[in-house]
């Protein structure tokens, strides 16, 4: 078993890349494998290089696992955190690893961010991407808001006779 470290890159097998560009890699679970000589940065400067992009998403995954090893643990982690990385993104790096280690078993927290690889500088829209629409916002409390938020309507009369008393304290400039 390959061993798991901050900085590791996993691709989806089968990811299209640029021509030329040749990656040495070994197979984990699931339709990922990882990338054995490259780290996120190295593997950015080789893709664009080539003309393509390299994009990273600031959604994270981080999951738990468990096992009786730390290698397992982190793996079972791992592999809970791919199976959250949306099908849009085809690469991911392992981003940070906390072991906790109890009596009789292990217990990891993975944190993955994802990537995305592709020749366009445009990142695709998904077929079943839904659009919602932009709601106004209410300009009013709703009706019976006393009832709703009962200390808001305690404060009213409080606020209102501070908002007098500070004009009524201070001298108009003119």
């Amino acid at each position: 078993m390959r061993i798991i470290a901050e900085r590791n890159m996993l691709l989806r097998a089968k990811t299209a890349l640029p021509d030329g560009l040749k990656l040495a890699t070994d197979e984990f679970r699931e339709g990922w494998e990882f990338v054995r000589t490259f780290d996120a940065r190295r593997l950015e400067k080789q893709i664009v290089l080539r003309g393509w992009n390299f994009i990273k998403i600031a959604d994270e995954s981080l999951r738990s696992g468990v096992g009786e090893t730390s290698q397992e643990a982190i793996a079972s982690a791992l592999k809970l955190a791919l199976r959250r990385i949306s099908a849009h993104f085809n690469a991911v790096e392992v981003e940070h690893i906390e072991l906790t280690q109890y009596p009789w078993f292990f217990l990891a927290r993975v944190r993955i961010y994802p990537f995305r690889i592709q020749q366009s500088a445009v990142m695709p829209v998904s077929d079943n991407a839904e659009v919602s629409p932009v709601s106004h916002r209410q300009r009013r409390l709703p009706v019976h808001a006393e009832v709703l938020y009962p200390q808001f309507a305690s404060v009213i009369p409080q606020l209102k006779e501070m908002l007098v008393l500070s004009r009524t304290a201070q001298p108009r400039q003119q």
